[in-house]
């Protein structure tokens, strides 16, 4: 089976690399002068031209057999457009309603499951309208693009409103949302096939820093044990609605006995990188498996496990410092705050894990 893959990074590259193992072959999309130094070796690379026809996109993708994504910004009517001759697994509306964040939280709220209170804005009054409504302090967001951070403008008072609105470009469409006083930040991977079978790991605990997730820790320390049933629920109600296969990422806040959904992302997710470790079957396999309508593996590891991001510096087998890591390069070259890799670690004992990861993350 050949399965092709829109994006040519380093998710792109831990997906074949499962792949290759069950005997399956690849091929990547990249944009325009997209770097394709992640899946070097893993399968041909095809630079998207402008004016390509499907047809001639099927055949120089060596005609996959399904055609999937590593991320959301991808131009779904291209997606479509090659539904006549592949299976297109996300379908290009479930990716769609991802690429903007006032649709995706309508969207989730239209299921019954709750965010935080937003509003939309496409002009400097609007803008001011919809933080008069909603009431300081909010979070400002792009309502397409952005990510690890950017595009995005908290505002904890009037004078830092009129400080900032200048740098905030307000032809774009915006969203407003209200600061959450959250005591975690979440995530959820789940994963259905085909078929419609339909799986779900443990509730993952993650840490960030200026908007980029640092680490990881699964499953997550929960005072309230009814967030599992909750998350579950609410992860199978969204694949299921949006006739969803593969992998989709859920990223909540934790406030109380309550689950709000941040944002989804209909793809193999940084915060789900732990699944690579712990024995269970990871969320590069399981996303291959369901478009490919195999059964899905287990998602439920024996021990914590973490994982730690490295960022901007050189990936070498020094960082094995210990004997319950993994090393995961993405052959990219270091640039400041750019994810070049990463390390899983695994214990029985979880305060042990937890100060490794401290350290870790510290350094």
């Amino acid at each position: 089976m050949h399965v092709a893959i829109i994006g040519a990074g380093q998710l792109a590259r831990m997906m074949a690399l499962e792949g290759w193992r069950m005997g399956l072959s690849f091929s990547f999309l990249a944009n325009p002068g997209e770097s394709s130094i992640c899946v070097e070796g893993l399968g041909s690379v095809v630079e998207l031209q402008e004016g390509m026809a499907a047809e001639e996109l099927y055949k120089a993708l060596g005609e996959p057999d399904v055609l999937t994504v590593e991320r959301e910004h991808v131009d779904t009517e291209l997606m479509a457009s090659l539904e006549p001759y592949c299976k297109i697994c996300p379908n290009p509306k479930a990716v769609a309603v991802s690429q903007h964040r006032g649709r995706e939280k309508s969207f989730v709220n239209s299921l019954g499951i709750p965010t935080a209170e937003f509003e939309l804005a496409d002009s400097a009054d609007a803008l001011k309208t919809a933080v008069e409504n909603i009431g300081l302090p909010v979070i400002v967001k792009t309502c397409g693009e952005g990510y690890d951070g950017k595009g995005q403008w908290k505002i904890d008072d009037a004078d830092e409103f009129e400080r900032l609105l200048p740098s905030i470009d307000c032809s774009k469409e915006l969203i407003v949302e209200k600061v959450v006083s959250f005591e975690k930040e979440v995530s959820v991977i789940s994963v259905r096939s085909v078929s419609g079978e339909t799986a779900v790991y443990p509730i993952t605990e993650n840490e960030h820093s200026e908007g980029i997730l640092v680490a990881s820790i699964a499953p997550a320390n929960l005072q309230c044990k009814v967030l599992s049933a909750k998350a579950k629920e609410a992860a199978t109600k969204i694949l299921e609605s949006l006739d969803y296969v593969g992998v989709l990422s859920i990223e909540f806040f934790v406030v109380g006995d309550e689950l709000l959904v941040n944002e989804l992302a209909p793809r193999v997710h940084n915060s789900g990188h732990w699944t690579q470790a712990g024995d269970v079957c990871s969320q590069f396999e399981n996303h291959i498996r369901a478009i490919c309508d195999m059964k899905l593996g287990f998602t439920v590891p024996k021990t914590n496990v973490a994982m730690v991001n490295l960022l901007g510096i050189a990936v070498t087998p020094d960082l094995l410092t210990a004997a319950n890591m993994q090393l995961h390069s993405y052959n990219k070259q270091p640039k400041p705050k750019r994810k070049v890799g990463h390390l899983n670690l695994w214990s029985d004992n979880r305060a042990e894990l937890e100060a490794q990861v401290a350290e870790l993350s510290k350094a």
